[in-house]
């Protein structure tokens, strides 16, 4: 079973930049999809990238589309998400998911999930 460490999360102005990083450990990373979603206060989490664990294709949401970069490191078992050009309305906490066999944006399709690393933009 793997267990998933977010970090990178912080506080920084809009239109700053931030990484956040998914460290992986109990199970083969290459062999999972790997997500990112997020959920603000008071609202349900939400998609917001992942990347396939063959090609590595990723999927964006359209509101972070040019914005943020899902990327893995098979190596270092870590995925990231580069954030540019962040916005207030981007103030979440920001969980990684990994999932076996599903690939996509359906937050039920994931089964490993990390704690979580809150991100605050200011405006």
């Amino acid at each position: 079973q793997i267990q998933l460490v977010e970090s990178g999360g912080g506080l920084v102005q809009a239109g700053g930049s931030l990484r956040l990083s998914c460290a992986a450990s109990g199970g083969t990373f290459s062999s999972y999809t790997m997500a990112w979603f997020r959920q603000a206060l008071g609202k349900e989490r939400e998609f917001v990238a992942a990347i396939a664990r063959s090609l590595g294709t990723t999927y964006n949401a359209d509101s972070v589309k040019g914005r943020f970069t899902i990327s893995r490191d098979n190596a270092r078992n870590t995925v990231y998400l580069q954030m540019n050009s962040l916005k207030p309305e981007d103030t979440a906490v920001y969980y990684c998911a990994a999932s076996r066999l599903f690939v996509g944006s359906r937050r039920n399709g994931y089964d490993y999930w990390g704690q979580g690393t809150q991100v605050t933009v200011s405006s």
